[in-house]
């Protein structure tokens, strides 16, 4: 009889400990100088120390774009970062944290002399190419007939070199990053950039519990300039 009820008890215990087992999971489009492989990025940076003051440990992973945001409203990981407001509406299980963690200059490239782009409406008659699932820039861009749609960054620049498309839009520091790494010629960057929107954290609604706390996380961050000196020290990271 003991031993039964030890045994009971044990597998009573079995969904506590697994709840708790490990760090949550959050995905991430980011490429660097945004994020790396091995969370160096000044966004990886800042996600981090958010959760790490709220006393949460998080294992960070990189996805496709579109996949990320699939994966998290479906539950398969625990969140999505970096992002811009709104999208809860298009993912319903997803939760934006009410506080902005950075922000991300969305910003179009070519080797088009004399080419001018100031606005997305400027964007209008060219051949253009983004990463898909960046939903503000498709938003953006829905107009255009000739708007290609790949990937990622990387696919985006080897596009830009091989004159496969007139512009590209990119964020401004990995594009300039993909440009020094891969030692592309001939291509600039049309500033300022088009948006720069802030960007937010989300959670699948599993986490809501955890919103506030981040979102209280993330202001005194601001207030201490961690968020600066964070983001300082991953732009810095991999320059010659």
């Amino acid at each position: 009889m003991r031993i039964a009820t030890c045994l009971l008890c044990l597998v009573l215990a079995l969904p506590v400990c697994a709840s708790g087992a490990g760090p949550l999971v959050l995905n991430t489009d980011g490429a660097p100088p945004h994020s790396r492989a091995d969370g160096s990025g000044f966004d990886d940076r800042i996600v981090t120390e958010a959760f790490r003051r709220i006393g949460v440990p998080v294992r960070l992973v990189i996805l496709s774009s579109e996949r990320a945001l699939q994966s998290a409203n479906q539950g398969v990981d625990d969140g999505n970062y970096v992002r811009i407001a709104g999208l809860e509406r298009q993912y319903p299980n997803l939760i934006m944290v009410p506080e902005p963690m950075s922000s991300f200059p969305f910003t179009a490239f070519t080797r088009r002399p004399g080419l001018k782009a100031g606005t997305w409406a400027d964007l209008r008659d060219r051949q253009v190419a983004s990463v898909i699932g960046w939903k503000l820039v498709e938003n953006s861009l829905q107009d255009i007939v000739k708007l290609k749609l790949v990937r990622d960054e990387e696919a985006l620049f080897a596009l830009l070199d091989k004159d496969r498309a007139e512009v590209i839009v990119s964020g401004l520091h990995t594009g300039r990053e993909i440009i020094r790494r891969n030692g592309y010629t001939g291509m600039r960057a049309l500033l300022p950039p088009l948006a720069d929107p802030p960007m937010y954290i989300y959670l699948n609604k599993r986490h809501a519990a955890l919103v506030p706390r981040l979102a209280e996380a993330l202001r005194a961050m601001k207030r201490e300039g961690v968020i600066e000196r964070l983001t300082r020290a991953g732009l810095s990271e991999g320059k010659p």
